[in-house]
């Protein structure tokens, strides 16, 4: 559309295209939810809210181009036993403020911190998927005291992954894709992507938001030897055994150099969007909401995930 700008957008039918993938997820998510708008320093960030109001909050923070939607219809069966406030990430997120904010500082620290004052929230078990595991970190070596819990899941701002390897399998198609876009094109981007490569509705969402989105292409600051030494919070992290972004056997290996104490565990032939089967999500719910729960029911170990056929 002529005179259309937009820090994160290609153009305005494109960020429509989001916004009604939002709106899909949304309805798909049986459980009642409210739709907030908080005011911070850099703009205006969205957050969707379900679970009983009295239960232990946790935050839950999505990748790059998804919104608080796709991350809690993952994650839905969290709401069963937590108060769950799925944060849309400023500047990966069609639902908050069109801003992107620096990586290689502590600016989404500062606006995270921010987030949890508008919602009263002294502190929270945090969950952060991609993207947003690497906005958990932030927070985490910034306020360390505001985290009860943290749970990162295939985590951005620990490790990179093979240059070369990422460059042909993901990078060059992804350029393709973009340039000339096909399902066949998509179908091969995606196959190195995703570990449910014929998911109908993460496919063409995802297939969408590559076209929408102005790609972010900036590298999230790596959380560096002794930033993370003041956080007391258990921690977990989840990384994917096949994942070309951030693979899991060396994200795992750094991890337990940054935080000795800390859980880990590596889902064995998942890529770096993980499984959408609801088995899956259902053993995904019940391992973040046990995960140092007191009274959590006790979760089945599940080293390979059950996990449709990879192509």
């Amino acid at each position: 559309m002529s005179g259309f700008e937009s820090a994160i957008f290609e153009s305005e039918a494109g960020r429509d295209q989001v916004r009604g993938w939002h709106r899909h997820f949304r309805e798909r998510i049986t459980a009642p939810l409210e739709s907030r708008t908080l005011p911070t320093t850099v703009g205006e960030t969205h957050v969707l809210v379900g679970g009983p109001v009295d239960a232990p909050p946790v935050v839950l923070l999505h990748g790059a181009m998804a919104s608080s939607s796709q991350v809690l219809h993952e994650l839905a069966d969290l709401m069963a036993g937590h108060r769950v406030y799925a944060v849309d990430v400023i500047g990966q997120s069609v639902m908050s403020a069109d801003v992107r904010l620096p990586v290689d500082d502590d600016s989404y620290g500062r606006w995270l911190v921010e987030v949890l004052e508008g919602l009263d929230l002294e502190a929270a078990h945090v969950v952060g998927v991609s993207w947003g595991g690497f906005v958990a970190q932030r927070l985490a070596i910034l306020a360390p005291e505001r985290v009860r819990k943290l749970v990162l899941l295939v985590p951005a701002g620990i490790v990179s992954g093979p240059m070369w390897a990422g460059f042909w399998k993901l990078g060059w198609p992804m350029m393709m894709y973009r340039k000339f876009p096909s399902e066949a094109r998509r179908a091969k981007l995606f196959r190195h992507l995703l570990t449910t490569p014929d998911d109908p509705s993460w496919v063409p969402f995802l297939g969408d938001a590559f076209l929408a989105y102005r790609l972010d292409m900036r590298i999230p600051a790596v959380t560096k030897d002794g930033e993370l030494d003041a956080l007391a919070a258990p921690t977990l992290v989840l990384g994917a055994g096949a994942d070309l972004s951030f693979p899991g056997a060396k994200m795992l290996r750094r991890v337990r150099e940054l935080l000795p104490n800390a859980e880990v565990e590596l889902l064995e032939g998942h890529r770096h969007c993980p499984a959408t089967t609801d088995e899956f999500r259902e053993w995904l719910a019940r391992r973040i909401g046990g995960f140092r729960a007191e009274t959590a029911e006790e979760v089945r170990p599940m080293a390979r995930p059950v996990q449709p056929a990879l192509r």
